[in-house]
């Protein structure tokens, strides 16, 4: 299974738009992705540091408690579609590797000159 940036920035979402005081995680569930997929790629999510308090059972449902600080650093930098979007396309054009920290560089990047005017 291939590591997919743009499920990441989904899952991203939809934990930031549960109700986290509830204590209710709802169990994670991304149109066009399997079960598996979403368990995968929150396990490498969390080993990375973006998300907390996750909870996985044999079936695969799949819940995540919190959105750590660098998790918000990233989502931050990936939450507009437009930016994303041109982020992908810089990434892809100059034939450099999807991975986060050159997301994180290229969207500063293009943050940075959106402030710049």
């Amino acid at each position: 299974m291939k590591r997919d940036m743009d499920l990441v920035r989904d899952i991203l979402l939809f934990v930031e738009s549960q109700d986290i005081n509830s204590g209710n995680n709802e169990r994670i569930v991304i149109p066009n992705h399997s079960l598996a997929e979403i368990a995968n790629h929150v396990k490498l999510m969390e080993d990375y540091g973006l998300i907390a308090d996750c909870d996985y059972d044999m079936s695969y449902n799949t819940s995540v408690g919190t959105i750590t600080w660098e998790g918000y650093d990233y989502l931050d930098k990936v939450r507009d579609a437009t930016l994303w979007g041109k982020t992908k396309s810089a990434i892809k054009k100059n034939g450099l590797p999807l991975m986060f920290e050159t997301i994180k560089t290229i969207s500063t990047a293009f943050i940075t000159a959106a402030a710049e005017g």
